[in-house]
């Protein structure tokens, strides 16, 4: 199984992750101490300034009101009038820090997973839905950017406020202080259990919010599909299935987060029950005055409100630590193709090929290729036919590096391909598919993406060797024409013109057409092959196809079946010996004329 899969199993989700998914969010503050400094410094002061008030209504009572000292009263409305300004110089200060951090923390973590991205490898898309990596990119990272905004806004401000209140607590009676403090780790206890079974559910919510936003990109990528084959119940149902299990493990969050709050006010009601009648012996003995009372409940207040918010607090910073497990775990996939330590950049891709003694698995059951022998001549075109599954298709992945031999070695100039980083091997090779991508854009823009810094001239030359030019100035816009998303806009024979204009601009010293005319009309294929004709003149070239009329003329033509090369020769050798690629060609030739009968 490759490493790169990256569904994280229920009996992973263990409290033991917790402590260093928090310590790596907190790695990524690193590039911004300064501020995270500045924040703790203002939000320290806030919560010291907000303990000071209350002492200061001590003040206001006993020394103020009781001794009806107007001066007094003047000189503490004073001091309270002048840190309510300064306060809210350090409200406005921690709160824009937060906001600042938390922007930058989601830019970074979308920056890193983008580019984590384009260097996994093809094994790792084919087990890793899309809708699930969306999920990572856009909705993770936002949750982990909450995190750090008011996920250490409000813990820090909880923990300021209990260190500052037991301060002052203890400075106006340190024995009702102690009762408080004797009550803190039992809070604590009760805080931690209830933290780890609302973490659990909310791992589980998480995991199937990827799987239902996967499922809502599936169906709405493939509603023709879907529409067609009149699956719409049967996908409901499975979206229902989804959608309550999702339910299941957010109510129970939604209970526990529930039950947390009230355990905490019992205990709250019963050491304020128990400051209140110490108090009443204390104060005919002169050792607490009725505005140490006042001040003392007050900070009683400022210390478990923090502990009974955490309910809330928990339920999200819970939602952002499921989320951040899950990109950190996408970020430490390991590529299953990657740059050997040696590695140096290929200078060319114009030498010859060998496959030798390549065996190729997807998996470990079910072998695709087994003991594959091939030695290819630079500048020879080379046409791959044969039935479906038998490993057309992943010879040319091997060849281009998008997996590697599970045994063998490939050279190229004689030396085993690893060796070559690969950046360099990919820049030397032209590839078009079956199904052509394009990207949002003009069409300009996506046959410059073959070479970006190509200009207007060169663009449309291209399109003019690949039989793309004609086209593309009857459309409305002309090279400037929107092509939609995935090109939807366009047909597919117009998509696979630009494709082949794309792979005409890079000029690559090896080219390879994989299929690429199995899904156009005649017409259209005529023109591809026109443009092939350019494109393959003085590089190696590999052709995948079914159409077997666009591969009579290549250099050597290879029957594929099983994994194995069971014939090779040239378009009339093969049909000289009347083996299978006979039989493939005279079915499809009959094929094509009972079709033109019909007409």
């Amino acid at each position: 199984m490759s490493d790169e899969i990256i569904e994280i199993e229920e009996e992973e989700y263990t409290s033991q992750l917790t402590y260093p998914t928090v310590k790596r969010i907190g790695t990524l503050l690193k590039p911004y101490w300064k501020w995270a400094i500045g924040f703790f410094i203002a939000i320290a002061l806030v919560s010291w300034i907000d303990a000071y008030f209350t002492y200061l209504n001590k003040q206001f009572i006993d020394q103020g009101i009781s001794l009806k000292d107007t001066v007094r009263l003047m000189y503490l409305a004073r001091i309270y009038g002048s840190l309510i300004l300064v306060q809210a110089v350090f409200v406005f200060t921690f709160i824009y820090l937060a906001g600042v951090l938390g922007e930058r923390i989601q830019y970074d973590l979308r920056k890193y997973l983008f580019n984590h991205l384009q260097n996994l490898s093809l094994a790792f898309y084919a087990q890793n839905a899309v809708g699930r990596l969306m999920a990572r990119v856009t909705s993770d990272t936002g949750r982990v950017a909450d995190l750090v905004t008011w996920g250490i806004v409000d813990t820090t401000w909880a923990v300021m406020n209990i260190l500052t209140s037991a301060i002052f607590m203890a400075m106006i009676n340190w024995k009702l202080a102690l009762i408080v403090v004797a009550a803190l780790p039992i809070m604590i206890v009760i805080a931690a259990e209830f933290r780890k079974r609302i973490l659990i559910e909310f791992r589980k919510s998480r995991r199937m919010n990827s799987k239902i936003t996967g499922a809502f990109n599936e169906n709405i990528q493939g509603v023709r599909v879907v529409k067609a084959l009149n699956r719409e119940d049967q996908n409901t149902r499975e979206f229902q299935e989804l959608t309550t299990a999702m339910y299941n493990a957010s109510y129970r969050a939604a209970w526990l987060s529930a039950l947390f709050l009230p355990t905490v006010q019992i205990i709250s009601a019963i050491i304020l029950g128990l400051i209140v009648g110490y108090s009443g012996v204390q104060i005919p003995k002169g050792l607490i005055t009725i505005g140490g009372i006042n001040a003392f409940v007050s900070y009683l207040s400022f210390m478990m409100w923090p502990i009974q918010d955490l309910a809330r607090v928990y339920a999200e910073m819970q939602h952002s630590i499921a989320s951040a497990e899950r990109i950190f775990k996408l970020l430490d996939t390991k590529p299953d193709i990657h740059n050997h330590p040696q590695a140096s950049p290929a200078p060319t891709l114009l030498g010859d090929i060998e496959f030798e003694h390549v065996d190729f698995y997807y998996d470990e059951r079910t072998p695709v290729l087994q003991d594959f022998n091939l030695q290819v001549k630079a500048g020879e075109t080379i046409a791959l036919v044969g039935p479906t599954g038998g490993g057309k298709t992943t010879i040319v992945n091997l060849l281009c590096r998008f997996y590697e031999p599970t045994k063998g070695v490939i050279r190229i100039n004689g030396r085993d391909y690893t060796e070559y980083t690969l950046e360099s091997i990919h820049s030397k090779i032209g590839v078009v598919l079956q199904t052509p991508h394009l990207f949002s854009g003009s069409v300009r823009e996506n046959i410059r993406y073959g070479r970006l810094d190509a200009s207007d001239k060169e663009i449309e030359q291209a399109a003019k060797i690949a039989g793309a030019h004609d086209f593309i100035i009857t459309l409305e816009k002309g090279y400037e024409q929107n092509v939609g998303e995935g090109g939807n806009l366009l047909s597919v024979g117009q998509k696979q013109l630009i494709s082949l204009a794309r792979a005409v601009l890079a000029n690559p010293e090896l080219f390879i057409m994989d299929e690429a005319t199995s899904s156009v009309d005649t017409l259209t294929e005529a023109l591809i092959q026109k443009g092939m004709e350019a494109l393959l003149q003085g590089r190696t070239s590999f052709i995948v196809a079914h159409r077997l009329s666009t591969i009579r003329r290549a250099d050597r033509i290879l029957f594929i079946e099983k994994g194995k090369l069971v014939e090779q020769g040239t378009h009339p050798e093969l049909l000289r010996q009347r083996g299978h690629y006979y039989r493939l060609y005279t079915q499809q030739f009959r094929h094509e004329m009972e079709e033109r009968l019909t007409i």
